[in-house]
């Protein structure tokens, strides 16, 4: 019997283990977690902090899962899989970063004077200890050309585009960030175009990756007007040389659903 029991012990241990390293390409648990904390209103979205904070273990167990996969397993990854594990893994550690230090304003009042919320390394990702600005900047806008990323890389504020309310998923991927675009940019809260004054203004991400969208789509101009444009003449009419680019204020607030 004794021995009966101590089989069924690592049994069941091995079980647990084998579940919570299992990584898994659909992130169909992360996809559960937002279906249930995340609201969806217009263009924009708001995070249930407060009941991922009292339930957190669905969250935490998501981030082992991510947490076990290997260097060698990733460079496994097709490009697709890679640049989704990469999001998914940036707006998971976001919220647990949110959660460590929750109720908060923003999240820029984590941290200090000299190390920001987003160069706090307390992300164990590939086997290294990084932080949310080495995922963003060394493993995702280094190794990818791809400037929608921005749209789909939630900072936890009011400012940021629309956190999904779905995991980024390889199979998805190109339709996703298109799709994340757009509807970032078509929330004139946060971009629009005034044809009259030839004035196009933009929310301040536009200005901090400004780099990004000239590299991979001409200039800032083109990627908008190919987006928010009904058809050509329109893309035409922001193109113009003659329209200038005025940046909004950010609004760092916290992205956070209100009981």
């Amino acid at each position: 019997m004794k021995y009966l029991l101590i089989l069924l012990f690592y049994t069941v241990f091995l079980n647990n283990f084998a579940c919570a390293g299992e990584f898994d390409h659909s992130h169909a648990s992360w996809s559960a977690i937002l279906r249930s904390s995340v609201a969806i209103s217009g263009h924009s979205s708001t995070v249930d902090y407060a009941s991922l904070k009292r339930n957190p273990s669905a969250l935490n167990q998501y981030l082992k899962t991510l947490e076990t996969v290997s260097p060698q397993e990733y460079f496994e990854f097709n490009s697709n899989q890679k640049l989704a594990f990469l999001i998914n893994s940036y707006n998971a550690f976001t919220i647990k970063l949110i959660l460590d230090h929750y109720p908060l304003k923003s999240i820029k009042d984590i941290g200090g004077i000299f190390k920001s919320s987003w160069k706090i390394k307390f992300i164990k990702l590939l086997n290294e200890e990084i932080s949310l600005d080495e995922i963003e900047h060394e493993k995702i806008r280094k190794n990818f050309k791809e400037s929608r990323i921005h749209f789909a890389l939630v900072c936890a504020s009011k400012g940021c585009p629309a956190l999904l309310n779905e995991a980024i998923v390889a199979n998805k991927l190109d339709q996703q960030l298109e799709n994340a675009s757009k509807n970032f940019l078509l929330d004139e809260t946060r971009n629009r175009f005034d044809k009259d004054k030839k004035t196009l203004e933009l929310s301040s991400i536009f200005k901090w990756y400004g780099e990004d969208f000239v590299k991979y789509n001409g200039s800032v101009k083109n990627f908008v007007a190919k987006r928010i444009a009904a058809d050509k003449f329109q893309q035409g009419l922001i193109n113009d040389s003659q329209v200038k680019i005025d940046f909004l204020d950010y609004d760092w607030s916290l992205n956070e659903t209100n009981h």
